[in-house]
């Protein structure tokens, strides 16, 4: 079924049992079923951990030679994470830091460019024979 409005929407969403689940190390908000939210809760000791960072906590455990336990290998991902954020805080509008991104991309690529891409565009393809034996005559 498709909706055509937002509140409409809206309410697809709760009657679904969707909720917004914030991940505890990271901070990325992801959508989830509520049964979803749960097994992940109890995977990870009552914290909402997202996958992402639940790979780097398995990592973590590998990396040290599963010296470490669980709880410690993700108690080090979460102060890794908010070590990391606090390095780089967000930009003060989102659209800022995406508008930057993008402009230093086209900067890139602008600077890039070299004579030899110019006499890319003289060549062309040429065919040798065809596929199909009917368009070779």
């Amino acid at each position: 079924m498709t909706t055509t409005t937002t509140s409409s929407s809206i309410d697809e969403t709760q009657q679904a049992g969707l909720v917004l689940a914030k991940c505890e190390c990271c901070g990325l908000t992801e959508e989830c079923t509520e049964a979803y939210v749960s097994r992940v809760r109890q995977r990870h000791g009552g914290r909402w951990v997202c996958g992402l960072c639940g790979e780097a906590v398995k990592d973590e455990i590998a990396r040290n030679g599963k010296k470490i336990g669980y709880e410690e290998a993700l108690s080090l991902h979460m102060s890794f994470c908010k070590n990391f954020r606090a390095s780089n805080p967000p930009p003060h509008n989102r659209s800022d830091g995406l508008i930057s991104a993008v402009k230093h991309l086209l900067l890139r690529r602008l600077d890039s460019e070299s004579p030899r891409s110019s006499s890319r565009m003289g060549k062309q393809l040429v065919r040798s024979h065809s596929c199909v034996p009917a368009f070779d005559s």
